[in-house]
């Protein structure tokens, strides 16, 4: 009776999330902020009295007058709103503005109460303890100078007291410009330049001239150009530009200019060449980051080091570069499992073992690796007792639910994530599996599924790893003869089954098409009359997506793993990244070169396991999915999608 009874509730909930009278007055609202249209919004005010989102109206109308606003006002609407998302909103947008006008007692009282600060509030703060004469915050401050790409503009004047206290020296600007110009932010790296003594400060046109052609600036280097740090540090950034695209061509330019830098400048250049020949999978990483020595190096150079490493089995080489890493990256399960089987090949079982146990027993690639080499198999937590009648009339009843619930009903997805994310912080295990449960039956299913992923000892990992449509991906599935739990896996990770999901690059619907693959796949499979308006429905996107998955894994050896990279960023390039001998599945998905698409894989593989224990009750081995990568393909070459 009492599972009926919740069954009874949640359609009751998922009916209480459709339109409702006021929506028209929301909607007016936003349209009327974002033109500046201050009448409208007072107006929508009005109009949107009672309704669930009325704290937004009145949010958008006082964020328009802000800097007019009477202190009074502004601590009224965070007083009647207090834990609310608008009112961190409100209270930060306040924030920015006090710290912009110096108001530095009332600044200091209200950010405190701040919970989520960003770097430009961090940096106002770090102002206003300067102002008070606080010596440890310029301590503080200087680590940003070397780790922050992206400085906001609240912390140029804490920069600029570091440089007045002598706390940044020119070396320490150079190490800065190297950082940025890596990163190819030429425009503040031209920022930074301007603060280098003035004989030392490179011309922003000698810059663009390097950047654009290293090839010919280097070709017509003056005899002598090592005379000054300038001359030396344009010709490492013509070499560095030169590497990214060609590192063994910048390794051929260096040698015979070699002998005109310093020990500790070659060391850099070769930092480079080591890093870029690690993303190329060349075997010349290895040597050149060698001859690196202990330059310093970036988390991301440090950590391509450790990949080249694992690419050539040199476990040596890779438990000597995970144990020199940054504290904080080293201890990323990633590289305590990859110090682990280090250990393991050398011999050191028990120390191994030590590490598995630390990252052992989560839901992730490496977790799930490491349960592996324990003998732990993968298995699913018991399932968390049956939610309530009372826990979902609870959650359905929270002002921060109801919110994000109207906010997804009128389409207002961005403010609805933030508003249900804000929501789900602190909240126990109960609490947590109600909410999945409630955004599963409104269709909210990346919510749920964030929902349930928050949970830490109550679980229900048929919310984390929800299948909905099943009833048409099974049928699919099978007839293309693919694994569903990797077709699962794959979705979830592309989409969280948001149906009208789009990408920043185009991608589209359940299964992330871009434009002209959905073209490509309808073609091939003989869709007649396919408009690329068809592709957020959810048939049709299944449909071309499996169907494009079925091709890439038939052209890639039948590896779920190739076929998962080739989904992501493309064949050419899943087929480019194997080795010229077999390679296990786990390296190979470490040493994909872009973030995005290594991230991808793992989570899709890791995905794939647990889907197959919800749908088979019995979990295949993670390493037997990742298998081992052939060096060559078995079926020639692919007939690749645009």
């Amino acid at each position: 009776m009492k599972h009926w009874l919740c069954v009874l509730a949640l359609g009751w909930f998922a009916a209480s999330a459709q339109a409702s009278p006021g929506d028209e007055a929301i909607l007016a609202a936003r349209d009327a902020f974002s033109a500046g249209d201050r009448v409208r919004v007072s107006r929508a005010l009005d109009a949107a009295r009672g309704h669930d989102l009325e704290p937004y109206v009145a949010y958008w109308q006082l964020r328009q007058r802000l800097e007019e606003a009477t202190q009074a006002e502004i601590e009224g609407f965070l007083e009647a709103h207090e834990g609310a998302y608008v009112a961190e909103r409100l209270r930060s947008d306040w924030l920015k503005l006090l710290g912009k006008s110096r108001v530095w007692s009332v600044f200091d009282r209200e950010v405190a109460k701040i919970a989520q600060p960003d770097p430009e509030l961090a940096c106002f703060a770090l102002q206003s303890r300067i102002n008070r004469r606080d010596a440890a915050a310029l301590d503080e401050a200087r680590p940003l100078w070397f780790n922050m790409l992206d400085l906001p503009g609240s912390c140029m004047p804490v920069m600029e007291q570091l440089i007045i206290d002598g706390r940044l020296t020119a070396n320490d600007m150079w190490e800065r410009m190297r950082r940025l110009l890596e990163a190819k932010r030429l425009g503040a790296a031209k920022h930074v330049g301007a603060y280098l003594p003035e004989r030392e400060a490179p011309d922003p046109k000698l810059l663009d001239l390097v950047a654009d052609s290293p090839k010919r600036y280097l070709d017509k280097l003056k005899p002598n150009f090592a005379a000054t740090r300038l001359g030396r540090e344009m010709a490492m950034y013509a070499l560095q530009r030169i590497a990214r695209n060609d590192p063994q061509a910048a390794a051929a330019e260096f040698e015979p200019l070699k002998a005109r830098f310093s020990a500790a400048e070659r060391e850099y250049v070769y930092g480079q060449l080591g890093w870029q020949a690690a993303l190329r999978h060349l075997p010349e990483a290895l040597p050149w980051y060698k001859a690196a020595q202990d330059v310093m190096m970036s988390d991301e150079q440090i950590a391509w080091k450790a990949r080249a490493a694992l690419r050539a089995k040199d476990w040596r080489a890779v438990q000597d570069t995970i144990e020199k890493m940054p504290a904080a990256l080293a201890a990323e399960p990633t590289w305590i499992y990859w110090l682990g089987r280090a250990q393991q090949a050398l011999g050191r079982r028990d120390d191994a073992k030590a590490l598995f146990q630390r990252i052992s027993g989560q839901p992730h690639f490496y977790s799930n690796l490491a349960d592996e080499e324990l003998g732990q198999p993968i298995a699913l937590p018991p399932r968390s007792p049956e939610t309530s009648l009372e826990d979902l009339t609870q959650v359905a009843k929270h002002p921060g639910v109801r919110r994000a619930l109207a906010l997804f009903r009128i389409d207002m997805r961005v403010e609805a994530v933030r508003e249900w994310n804000w929501t789900m912080r602190g909240q126990d295990d109960r609490f947590l599996l109600a909410a999945a449960q409630l955004a599963k039956q409104n269709q909210i299913f990346d919510r749920a599924i964030h929902a349930a992923d928050r949970t830490v000892e109550q679980h229900d990992y048929a919310l984390r790893y929800l299948a909905p449509f099943r009833d048409y991906v099974e049928p699919r599935a099978r007839a293309l003869d693919l694994d569903e739990a990797w077709v699962y896996g794959l979705m979830r990770q592309e989409s969280r089954f948001v149906m009208n999901a789009r990408s920043s690059t185009g991608a589209q619907g359940l299964m992330q098409l871009m434009p002209a693959t959905a073209r490509w796949v309808a073609g091939k499979i003989g869709l007649k009359d396919f408009a690329l308006s068809g592709v957020n429905d959810m048939n049709t996107n299944v449909m071309l997506g499996t169907s494009y998955l079925k091709m890439v894994l038939q052209d890639l050896d039948n590896h779920p793993v190739l076929a998962s990279a080739a989904y992501n960023a493309g064949p050419g390039r899943a087929r480019r990244w194997r080795d010229a001998k077999p390679l296990e599945g786990a390296i190979y998905a470490e040493t994909i070169p872009l973030n995005e698409t290594r991230d991808y894989v793992k989570k899709v593989m890791s995905n794939a396991v647990y889907y197959d224990a919800l749908f088979n009750g019995q979990p295949q081995s993670l390493k037997m999915r990742l298998g081992v990568i052939s060096p060559g393909g078995a079926n020639g070459k692919a007939a690749a999608a645009p």
